[in-house]
């Protein structure tokens, strides 16, 4: 049998028929949709879009909040032996969203009302597109537009006049066929759609079921983009080949206010597990420590009292089975657990069990205090391009502060500049090959040749494998920064560290071009800073005020600098010498901040190019300086 997507669904629909499939909210409750009724309303779904004229391989774009419609369009368009071009809600720029339609030649495209202006004000130049297919009703008049409920009405009629034809296409679909072609951020070039195959996706989902046990009863609240590799494959699909079930984060009326839904709705799911990237994983463990310290000093004594027997009785958690933490301290620990982390871990629902981290490396600091309250962030490593997952950690086999184990029936190597195999601990470029590996980048046969070469992909990222096998992510090389000496450095590391171990940092960007000394461009945590100052009964708005908000950063980074974790993991001229504070955050508003959630590095040096410069002067390498004084002065 092929080992496609659609016999991946219709093989658990055949086997969790009556199981809860999808969790969406209607009014004040979650209403579940099973397996069986999933399967209809895809057949639905996938005959209108035939009785639309798609064919097999045709492009269809999808451009919605995740919710059930979602995934049903998404197995709709596969049915149909199409691709789906699954784009981010976070598209804002009409050229952005117009050009990644215009070249992936999308016939049609799903949307729901709340994305539909942005598709509308791009209509007039998306000639190839022939309707527009809305999820919700709305009143807008556009004979180009039909909703989904008529969409499943024709597919009713479809079926019942064109079943031999329905079910040839469903049968024709292959596992080599393309099923989506997911684009990048184009935060430096025009963005690349990334082919990946039905084969593509069925592999990397049985690879990361070899690294987690997934039930059948089990249930997750999808909070990252359904859009992103991430959740596609490790979440709907991962899900889904379990008989397993997945829920929607409650839309509301802003993004401010879906975003405030989360933590409601952790706990009306109650989920077995989470997907996480750094950002949710601080935010989570920012609510954690303001409800905490809302209870009073006695509540926090006793909290930081219970991490410290935590830390200390986990360590470094798991290697190869073998337990590295302090088994003396069990019974205090459990006294502690009872006590005070299994009530933290009701207000997520109180089954939750872990989460997957992705995204950038997750600082060891929040995988120590997540592993203290009961709730580890297994760290894995991943790009869309292997889609995604190439390593993870995962219950009995974790090293916190590595990106985990690569996963079985895929090839990594790390290799030097020229192409040499390195052996284990020698930094260089990670290269994979396997079933998981994209088939190619969309028209663009030159950024193929150059990323795929005999079946390997050059991931441009940098890292090594230590002794025991964990792969160690060290940074993109596009990113690397160069010391004066001609030696080449990868920030993110260090700025993931220094968040952690900074509470006035809300974000950061390392600066280092063949300079003197390595530079900051710090944007504090407003919050954090002003209770500070009041806890030392200081105004921003005087002399003595924004002296103190300076030292705080400058004592954060001297500190850091001694810590010796941090001397044995980074040469002390990588550490920033100084800093710029900033007053203006990274954002996607800006641009500075891309739609994955990371940082658009060469824009936000563009634009801070003159706080740059003054660093490198003498009254700037001094972070008690004029601008550093405004900036802490416009905090209150």
């Amino acid at each position: 049998m092929e080992r496609t997507l659609v016999n991946l669904f219709l093989a658990s629909v055949s086997r969790y028929a009556d199981n809860p499939m999808m969790f969406e909210k209607h009014g004040d409750t979650f209403e579940a949709t099973t397996y069986s009724r999933a399967h209809e309303l895809v057949r639905l779904t996938a005959a209108g879009l035939m009785s639309l004229g798609l064919k097999h391989g045709d492009r269809v774009t999808l451009f919605a909040e995740g919710r059930n419609d979602w995934v049903f369009s998404e197995l709709g368009v596969l049915f149909c032996g199409a691709i789906n071009v699954p784009l981010s809600i976070k598209l804002k720029e009409p050229s952005e969203l117009e050009f990644r339609i215009s070249h992936s030649g999308s016939r049609f495209v799903i949307v729901s009302v709340s994305q539909l202006g942005k598709i509308l004000e791009i209509k007039a130049n998306l000639s190839q597109v022939e309707k527009v297919i809305v999820l919700d009703e709305t009143d807008i008049s556009d004979p180009d537009l039909i909703s989904l409920e008529s969409l499943r009405q024709r597919g009713a009629l479809y079926l019942q006049e064109h079943l031999e034809e329905y079910t040839a296409r469903l049968e024709s679909v292959k596992e080599s066929d393309p099923a989506n072609i997911c684009y990048t951020s184009g935060t430096t070039a025009d963005p690349k759609g990334i082919v990946l195959t039905h084969r593509n996706y069925t592999a990397n989902v049985d690879q990361g079921r070899a690294y987690y046990h997934v039930p059948e009863e089990y249930r997750s609240l999808l909070i990252l983009p359904w859009d992103h590799s991430f959740a596609h494959t490790c979440g709907i699909y991962t899900l889904m080949k379990s008989g397993a079930g997945m829920a929607a984060i409650e839309i509301g009326k802003t993004p401010i206010e879906t975003t405030k839904n989360i933590g409601k709705n952790i706990k009306e799911i109650q989920p077995h597990f989470l997907l996480s990237v750094p950002a949710l994983s601080d935010s989570f463990k920012r609510t954690i420590e303001r409800g905490i310290a809302a209870k009073g000093k006695a509540a926090e004594g006793l909290f930081k009292a219970g991490l410290a027997v935590a830390y200390a009785y986990h360590g470094d958690g798991f290697r190869d089975g073998r337990w590295q933490g302090c088994r003396l301290l069990k019974p205090l620990y459990s006294l502690f657990d009872t006590i005070l982390f299994s009530k933290i871990r009701r207000e997520f629902g109180g089954r939750l069990m872990f989460f997957v981290g992705g995204g950038a490396l997750l600082d060891i600091k929040y995988q120590k205090f997540f592993a203290a309250i009961g709730i580890p962030v297994y760290q894995g490593y991943g790009l869309t391009e292997a889609a995604p997952v190439i390593s993870a950690n995962h219950p009995g086999r974790q090293k916190m502060g590595t990106s985990g184990p690569v996963v079985p029936d895929l090839e990594v190597k790390i290799i030097d500049d020229m192409g040499n195999l390195l052996p284990h601990g020698e930094r260089g470029e990670i290269v994979v090959r396997g079933e998981n590996v994209m088939h190619s980048y969309w028209k663009n046969p030159e950024a193929t040749a150059k990323t795929l070469q005999e079946g390997w992909l050059y991931t441009g990222d940098m890292g090594y494998l230590d002794e025991d096998g964990f792969l160690m992510v060290l940074g993109r090389f596009k990113s690397l920064l160069i010391s004066n000496d001609g030696e080449k450095y990868s920030p993110e590391g260090i700025e993931e560290s220094l968040i952690g171990s900074c509470p006035y940092i809300s974000q950061i960007m390392l600066h280092n071009n063949q300079s003197p000394y390595t530079t900051a461009l710090i944007v504090p945590d407003k919050g954090a800073v002003l209770a500070k100052l009041k806890e030392m009964r200081l105004s921003p708005h005087d002399d003595a005020g924004q002296k103190a908000v300076i030292g705080l950063f400058s004592d954060a980074l001297t500190h850091y600098r001694r810590d010796p974790h941090v001397k044995k993991t980074f040469p002390g001229k990588w550490i920033p010498s100084t800093f710029a504070l900033l007053g203006e955050e990274f954002t996607e508003g800006n641009r500075m901040i891309n739609s994955t959630m990371k940082m658009v590095r060469w824009r936000i040096s563009r634009h801070y190019q003159t706080r740059i410069e003054f660093m490198y002067t003498p009254e700037g390498k001094d972070p008690d300086n004029a601008r550093n004084r405004t900036i802490a002065g416009r905090m209150g």
